[in-house]
């Protein structure tokens, strides 16, 4: 059998917590900053667990993570 490869754009965005969960950033905090208040900017920066039904299809594509 082939390795499969991963897709390493996934790769670069997601990392694996200590209790195997996906790990992912929150969007929307690149640009067009200045309507954004500032609770709603710090709040984005958190790291947040990706969804379960997501995650299933994230596993597919990052066999080795």
């Amino acid at each position: 059998m082939p390795k499969v490869k991963t897709k390493r754009a996934a790769a670069k965005r997601f990392k694996v917590s200590g209790t195997g969960k996906l790990i992912r950033n929150k969007a929307y905090k690149s640009h067009i900053l200045a309507k954004k208040s500032t609770k709603r900017k710090r709040n984005l920066r958190k790291d947040i667990v990706t969804d379960s039904t997501n995650a299933q299809v994230m596993r597919r594509i990052l066999p080795y993570l």
